[in-house]
């Protein structure tokens, strides 16, 4: 069983594997990494059909088990001693001549449980327990079972000085929240990787620079590579310690950026009963670094600013500074979802959801503040399907169906929503329906975000009143429409007339007149209407809101927008000081208690 483990990890990616790849987990650090303190980890979960057995001997190697829960423990403790006394002949068996001499004396393995040794035909699930000592010869190992282990961990690829580096861990068995987390500084630039994977404290090449999950590298880290030391721990209870060393140095950051100014405005979070609210349209990796993206639409953009790496850096800095209660964006690559704004945000107290926008690689996120808000359930939708297939939508799907161009446009779009309902910890019983989309792009799709809002709003009202009666309705994205538009007045004003020009706006051949009613009252743009949030070489407008229901919520505060001299400092938008073509909408809404 122990070969078949072995050649398992041979199979694994190298970059999982090798000690000289700073930023991966190494293969003592997958399976338990056992310090000299003569400690042996055990992961047994019920209803796994196996358990983990891993431990480092006095030699250093390490013994890597997976055996059978129902097996007896006396199979194991065998096959403790026998490996052990293969591993002795083999190293034994130069200094014979002829295999004539001694054979090696078997080990006696023998594991014990508050002093009394355990009985071989006890099954593994029950034999291995916490606290138990396993004794190999004259050595002996306290037995940790199931104690808390990082299970992935690596740190951002680029690093910049004044921005967050958030690591990317999973814990099993613990909290992130618990575990403890030493960050240092290398005191000499370009130090060998073998020197990197030297212990802090064990020689003067690395000085601690600071603790708890998130640094900032100052301009003074600028050329050196940092390392974390973090320990997994659930309460009182810690695990193996996990050593993370940054790939490249610390950089240089952009200087000033379009947010700056805007965090002097969210220094502290809202109280309650006001809420911070957050959309934006981060402008997805999988658009950035096309041909066209780089030639043609952001011709004017530095290449390394299109860089994701370099990007992700500015938008955690610029979420993680407006101190936001609830976050919906748009255009979320799902890499970067779960690899950079989740751990990220954690650090910062927000947990999130994300819908994958069906045919793309990137989709909708949701993020909310963990001290105020739960999550009860999610509705999300993709805006087509809902229109063919619930009955809701019936007399909607009837009207489109009358021009059959433009019905096969609408059902060929992967559009989604996402329906998240919150409940409010400050208040239990209080719920928040909070929708989060990204309409349809084509500057003559006017016709098309007109049904998809008609879809929206229809499946909105239906789920508030099933699951959350009386929730005030929270409406954030990227809607792709003017407020001179027919999706603005349906919203603003709840009613599309026949002769609105929307209803034409792909030319007479998808051109569908009807008049579309909204579901709910009035609904007000909370950041009322921007000269633009979206500012590119060939076009500017306002694309992007937060609607609210005035009867229910009030505009406390609108964070202001960078100048028109910070949007044009570069000419336009993405740029090395903005990580997006869009800018955020911010703003501090009082929930009438």
């Amino acid at each position: 069983m122990l070969n078949h483990l072995s050649a398992a990890l041979a199979l694994l990616p190298r970059r999982l594997l090798l000690p000289s790849s700073p930023r991966s987990l190494t293969l003592t650090s997958l399976l338990g990494r056992m310090e000299m303190d003569h400690t042996a980890a055990v992961r047994c979960l019920p209803g796994e059909p196996k358990l983990t057995i891993s431990f480092r001997l006095v030699d250093g190697s390490h013994k890597n088990m997976l055996r059978d829960q129902d097996e007896p423990l006396g199979k194991v403790l065998v096959r403790i001693s026998n490996g052990l006394a293969k591993g002795q002949g083999k190293k034994s068996k130069k200094k014979r001549n002829n295999n004539k001499g001694p054979q090696p004396e078997p080990t006696v393995v023998k594991l014990y449980h508050e002093g009394e040794e355990v009985s071989d035909t006890v099954l593994n699930y029950e034999a291995w327990r916490d606290g138990s000592v396993l004794h190999v010869g004259d050595v002996e190992y306290l037995i940790r079972r199931n104690a808390p282990t990082f299970v992935s961990a690596e740190l951002p690829v680029a690093l910049l000085a004044g921005f967050p580096v958030c690591p990317n861990l999973e814990v099993e068995f613990g909290n992130l929240q618990d575990c403890e987390f030493t960050w240092y500084k290398e005191n000499t630039p370009n130090a060998s990787p073998e020197a990197a994977e030297e212990l802090p404290r064990q020689d003067g090449s690395w000085t601690e620079v600071g603790c708890g999950r998130v640094h900032v590298p100052s301009n003074q880290d600028i050329g050196f590579r940092l390392k974390l030391l973090c320990t997994p721990k659930d309460g009182g209870r810690s695990g193996p310690a996990k050593e993370l060393v940054s790939v490249g140095a610390v950089e240089a950051g952009p200087g000033v950026c379009t947010f700056d100014n805007r965090h002097a405005y969210t220094v502290r979070e809202a109280e309650w009963p006001a809420v911070r609210v957050v959309t934006y349209n981060i402008l997805a990796d999988v658009y950035a670094q096309t041909e066209l993206s780089k030639t043609v639409l952001y011709p004017y953009c530095a290449p390394y600013a299109l860089q994701l790496d370099y990007r992700q850096n500015l938008i955690k800095k610029e979420l993680a500074g407006y101190n936001a209660d609830i976050v919906c964006l748009q255009e979320v690559d799902k890499g970067v979802f779960s690899d950079s704004l989740t751990p990220a945000l954690d650090a910062f107290g927000l947990d999130g959801v994300f819908r994958i926008k069906e045919k793309q690689h990137e989709g909708l996120a949701t993020f909310y503040r963990r001290s105020k808000f739960q999550l009860l359930s999610q509705h999300d939708i993709v805006l087509s399907e809902a229109l063919t297939s619930d009955p809701i939508h019936s007399t909607l799907l009837e009207s489109v169906s009358a021009n059959s161009a433009l019905k096969r446009k609408i059902l060929q779009r992967s559009t989604a929503m996402q329906v998240s309902v919150l409940e409010d910890l400050k208040k239990p019983g209080r719920k928040l329906c909070v929708a989060n989309t990204h309409l349809y792009w084509h500057p003559k799709g006017g016709n098309v975000r007109l049904v998809q809002m008609g879809v929206a709003l229809r499946h909105l009202s239906h789920v508030i009143n099933e699951v959350a009666p009386g929730a005030p309705l929270l409406f954030c994205g990227d809607f792709n429409s003017s407020p001179n538009s027919g999706v603005f007045q349906l919203l603003s004003e709840t009613a599309v007339p026949l002769q609105h020009a929307d209803w034409s706006s792909s030319g007479p051949e998808e051109s569908c007149r009807m008049e579309l009613l909204s579901t709910f009252p009035p609904l007000l743009s909370a950041c009322s209407q921007p000269a633009y949030t979206n500012y590119v070489g060939g076009f500017h407008g306002c694309l992007d809101y937060i609607f609210i229901q005035p009867d229910s919520m009030q505009v406390e505060q609108v964070i202001p927008l960078p100048s028109h001299q910070e949007v044009t400092t570069y000419e336009a938008l993405p740029s090395v000081a903005h990580p997006s073509d869009h800018i955020a909408l911010i703003c501090d809404l009082r929930w009438n208690p």
